[in-house]
């Protein structure tokens, strides 16, 4: 057990944290807005593909963000198009989008770049972690250098971007006008509606808020995490941000530290491979990757029947006359 660390164990949850933060953000603008996203996986695979591939091409990380960006965007938009203005079926439309996303990429990637459906190592091309100035000077000054340099610091922008978003969504969803309008939207859209607000504008608006914010996710996979992309590298981020959304009862305070307790589930998972446990030995690498999964299943036993969803989540809106 020497080797279990709790030191890595809380710098590895702040940095697995932010795939699902962002993913599980993009889900509570749309489910709030009463759109259920299960497309989230299909948009994390198309954008940390896109993400890979331009900034492999330019050598310049922020490109492939704007890249992944533009293509979670028009997912988004072609979701929100089916589900808002056509009145389609909100779960197929996200599970033919994440279908489609997961065998397209892939062939994708092997016609670009010839590499078993993978993109180039990106090396350079990741985007670089940040040292906060004073770093040197207090790495010798025990907890508080480590605190400072490697908690605190030492994070990439896109980490920094996902801890500053959670006070920014908590007041856009229950202090700004939009908000109002959003949850309006979600729970009663036909009084909505007689007040004079747009449910199909409200809906379209969110659904872009969720792809933008969504891109961040693929992002933050390919050009941080990994340095390149893998066919199916999100291993069900999207479907496990959908199980945060139930955990925190769709608020976002309480949706993140659900991101942060699957974060901690996978942090400890790293550090579980190759220790030998008291009484057990070593543990199976396929058994430790079963955590997140468990847990999954274990809170949606738990927390399904306490959480209480937006009322017209799933339900096309058809305006009375």
């Amino acid at each position: 057990m020497e080797d279990f660390h709790i030191a890595s164990i809380v710098v590895s949850t702040i940095r697995n944290a932010p795939v699902l933060m962002f993913a599980a953000m993009a889900g509570l603008f749309a489910e709030r807005s009463g759109v259920v996203d299960i497309g989230l996986e299909g948009k994390i695979l198309a954008s940390a593909f896109a993400s890979a591939s331009v900034a492999y091409a330019t050598q310049n990380p922020w490109l492939g963000i704007l890249a992944g960006v533009g293509v979670s965007v028009v997912l988004a938009m072609v979701q929100a198009f089916v589900s808002i203005t056509q009145k389609g079926n909100q779960l197929v439309c996200g599970i033919a989008i994440n279908i489609a996303m997961s065998g397209l990429t892939f062939v994708l990637a092997q016609f670009f770049f010839h590499e078993g459906g993978r993109t180039p190592d990106l090396r350079d091309a990741r985007l670089f972690d940040i040292v906060l100035p004073g770093t040197a000077a207090l790495d010798n000054i025990p907890f508080v250098g480590w605190l400072y340099g490697h908690v605190i610091g030492g994070q990439s922008a896109l980490v920094y971007l996902a801890f500053l978003l959670i006070p920014i969504v908590h007041w856009v969803i229950y202090h700004s006008r939009f908000g109002l309008r959003l949850r309006a939207c979600g729970e009663n859209p036909h009084a909505a509606d007689a007040a004079g607000v747009s449910v199909e504008r409200t809906r379209y608006l969110a659904m872009l808020v969720a792809g933008v914010l969504c891109s961040f996710s693929g992002a933050y996979l390919a050009i941080v995490q990994s340095g390149f992309f893998l066919r199916d590298m999100s291993a069900g981020a999207g479907y496990l941000a959908l199980t945060t959304l139930v955990f925190g009862n769709w608020r976002p305070l309480h949706t993140v530290l659900g991101c942060l307790m699957f974060g901690l589930f996978g942090a400890i998972q790293i550090q579980l491979e190759g220790v030998d446990l008291p009484l057990v030995g070593q543990v199976s690498g396929s058994l430790i990757q079963m955590i997140p999964y468990v847990v999954t299943v274990i809170v949606l036993a738990g927390f399904m029947a306490k959480s209480v969803a937006p009322k017209a989540a799933g339900k096309p809106f058809v305006k009375s006359r």
